[in-house]
């Protein structure tokens, strides 16, 4: 279930992430879709969908962080 564009995301993730981290967040699921295809490759018996949204939280949390309410992007 790769998404195409932003406005497939889920939406939580459409609602609280600017639209920079959205698509990181994207590119991340997506990529971690294709390289998660195979069971054995994920840990425990997390599901490819919830191995695909881990790994696209993470990529997000790399250049931003929340402050209060709100994503921000993190000082370079």
């Amino acid at each position: 279930m790769p998404y195409q564009k932003n406005s497939e995301l889920p939406d939580n993730i459409r609602d609280n992430l600017p639209s920079h981290a959205q698509e990181i967040y994207r590119k991340a699921f997506n990529s971690a879709w294709d390289e998660y295809s195979d069971p054995d490759d994920r840990r425990g018996d997390d599901s490819r969908e919830e191995t695909a949204h881990r790994v696209a939280w993470a990529a997000v949390k790399k250049e931003y962080h929340k402050k209060g309410d709100r994503w921000v992007r993190d000082a370079n």
